[in-house]
C-alpha cells in the first residue's frame, strides 16, 4: 500500500437489513421467530469481528433495524440510518459516503451473514500489499458471489452485491482500469441464505477453533431441537 493510503483510515461498513425480513430463504428449515434470532447472532459476532480486527479504524454499521442499530451501539460501531432500504448495495454506498466524509482511504464492506469470519485472518488481508486505487474481491464458497471487498479509495467503483456479483465487480474494476485481486479467506468463504449454507457454516465452525460465539449458541439449540430426545 502507498504511504497515503496507509495514514487514511480503514472503515469496515456492515449493512444490516430487518431482522423480520431477513433470510427469508430459510423459511422452509427454521420459522420467523427462529430466523430473527439467527440473524441477530450472526450480525453480532460479525461485529465483534470487526471490532477485533486490528487493521480496521472504524465500524459503520447502516440499517434500519432497531435491534442492530443497538447492538452496534453497544460494540463502539457508528449507527447509519437506512432511511432508503434497497438492499445491500444501497446500504453500503450510505456507508461509503459517510466514510469518505470522515477521511477513510479504503472501506470493507462485508455481509452479516458471514459469522464465522476470523479476525486475524481479516488482519492479514488488510495487510496485504495494495496500490493506491484497487479493488479486493473475496469470493463465497461457489465463486460467484462476493462475501468481502476492499476498495481502495471508498468510491473507486460501485458495489453490486446479489447473485453473480463476483463477475459484476471484476467488470466494475476492469472499467474503472483499476487491479481486481481475487483473494481467498477461509473463514468469510459461507454466507447464510439456504439450508444448505446452515450445513457448510457448521462445519467451517466446527474446523475452526473460536469465535462466532452467539452462532454458536444458536446452532447448538437448533441442534438439540432436532435430537429424537429433545424435549
Amino acid at each position: 500500500m502507498t504511504p497515503a493510503a496507509a495514514r487514511a483510515p480503514t472503515y469496515a461498513i456492515l449493512p444490516v437489513k430487518r431482522f423480520a425480513v431477513a433470510k427469508a430463504r430459510l423459511g422452509d428449515d427454521l420459522s420467523a421467530g427462529t430466523r430473527r434470532a439467527l440473524t441477530e447472532s450472526m450480525v453480532t459476532d460479525v461485529l465483534m469481528a470487526l471490532r477485533r480486527t486490528k487493521a480496521i479504524d472504524e465500524v459503520l454499521v447502516v440499517t434500519s433495524e432497531p435491534t442492530a442499530e443497538a447492538i452496534g451501539h453497544g460494540y463502539g460501531a457508528t449507527v447509519i440510518p437506512d432511511d432508503i432500504e434497497r438492499g445491500q448495495s444501497a446500504a453500503a454506498l450510505i456507508g461509503i459516503e459517510h466514510a469518505i466524509e470522515q477521511g477513510a482511504g479504503r472501506v470493507l464492506l462485508v455481509p452479516g451473514d458471514c459469522p464465522a469470519l476470523d479476525p486475524v485472518q481479516l488482519t492479514e488481508l488488510l495487510d496485504r500489499p495494495a496500490i493506491e486505487r484497487s479493488v479486493t474481491l473475496v469470493p463465497d464458497r461457489h465463486g460467484s458471489g462476493t462475501n468481502a471487498l476492499v476498495l481502495v479509495p471508498p468510491d473507486v467503483i460501485a458495489p453490486a452485491f446479489g447473485e453473480g456479483s463476483r463477475e459484476r465487480h471484476e467488470q466494475a474494476a476492469a472499467a474503472a482500469g483499476v487491479p481486481c485481486q481475487v483473494e481467498q479467506v477461509q473463514t468469510l468463504l459461507i454466507d447464510v441464505d439456504t439450508g444448505d449454507d446452515l450445513v457448510a457454516l457448521r462445519q467451517l465452525l466446527a474446523d475452526h477453533r473460536g469465535g462466532a460465539a452467539h452462532t454458536r449458541g444458536m446452532l447448538s439449540r437448533l441442534a438439540g431441537r432436532d435430537r429424537p430426545d429433545a424435549g
